[in-house]
């Protein structure tokens, strides 16, 4: 088998890439002992990238096209070799095809809750998921950097990557969004799109790019959400005692006999009287307690200032003690 494919190595003197997955960001070329005929045709197809390497150093890079590989065509390769003149034998090198196409079907999450300072309700812990796109862009950076000498780069290998530096940029983003809490689900997009240009200067050092990202939930703890959904019951009911009243009639409905009857018919006496106490009460001047009657000719007058009950006090008093033409005064035996 080993003399078959040196012998098809030989012959073979086109150089393609058919991509039959839909995982595979980088793919080395396979060749007989890397030989490669001068004059042999290259084809790089739409959404590749070429890469030559020569003895572990990245010569020349193709994009998409048919090219006859010989010393013009590869400026570089033909510096490293020393070829000054034309140059007809095989040659050794390691072709790389790069796909720069776009990858869709990366997911994202938090692992752990972010903590976040929201204007409303103060500390908040937020838990968010979504899906985001990468795309090649700088193929020798990629094989730099992150792909190697792996003769097959897969998507699976760098996913790891990716999702920590996007969940490392995440938290950052929603704290620094000032954007409330109830306001969140209406700048998903515009917080996606600013995720995906940090996310792309962080990666450019790599050759990767994020041309979208998608936030698709943010949720909060189950036990905030009970109490926004209880503060949206109150909200919608409006009035305590109405909410008390309504809570009261829907456990007459589940209840039955006698005895929860009454059970019943004491709650609702207490959520009217709950209602009651946490109504907003009007500041009524307080009353004069009893005592015995002024002496002939000598009334004693109560004056109400800022809704407080001041005296007794002597009609000549009265001008000294916060009386103006508006305020309230009376005196033991008045009925208003």
């Amino acid at each position: 088998m080993a003399l078959f494919d040196k012998i098809r190595g030989e012959f073979i003197d086109i150089v393609e890439w058919l991509d039959d997955t839909r995982d595979t960001l980088v793919w080395r070329f396979p060749r007989h002992d890397n030989e490669i005929k001068m004059g042999a045709r290259l084809i790089v197809r739409e959404s590749q990238t070429a890469v030559f390497v020569n003895e572990g150093r990245i010569a020349d890079a193709f994009a998409p096209g048919t090219y006859t590989l010989e010393t013009r065509n590869l400026p570089v390769l033909s510096t490293l070799k020393g070829w000054k003149h034309g140059f007809h034998s095989p040659f050794k090198a390691e072709v790389y095809f790069v796909s720069t196409r776009q990858f869709a079907d990366f997911k994202w999450g938090t692992q752990n809750p972010v903590i976040v300072r929201d204007p409303e309700f103060g500390p908040v812990r937020l838990r968010a998921f979504g899906s985001y796109a990468a795309r090649v862009t700088d193929a020798p950076a990629l094989l730099r950097e992150l792909a190697g000498t792996d003769p097959q780069f897969r998507t699976e290998e760098v996913e790891g990557y990716l999702r920590q530096l996007v969940v490392g940029r995440l938290a950052p983003a929603l704290a620094s969004a000032g954007v409330p809490l109830l306001d969140l689900a209406a700048d998903q997009h515009e917080m996606g799109r600013r995720l995906a240009t940090a996310l792309t200067a962080d990666l450019a050092g790599v050759g990767l790019a994020v041309p979208t990202f998608t936030i698709e939930n943010i949720s909060l703890p189950e036990e905030v959400e009970r109490a926004l959904d209880k503060r949206s019951q109150m909200e919608i009911v409006g009035d305590l005692g109405d909410y008390a009243r309504f809570q009261a009639a829907n456990a007459l409905e589940n209840a039955g006999g006698a005895a929860e009857g009454m059970g019943l018919g004491m709650g609702i006496a207490a959520g009217r009287q709950m209602a009651e106490s946490l109504a907003p009460q009007k500041t009524q001047p307080s009353q004069p307690s009893d005592g015995p009657p002024p002496l002939p000719g000598n009334e004693r007058w109560f004056i109400g200032v800022n809704g407080a009950q001041r005296g007794p006090f002597g009609a000549a008093e009265l001008p000294g003690n916060g009386l103006t033409p508006e305020s309230l005064v009376w005196k033991t035996g008045m009925s208003q």
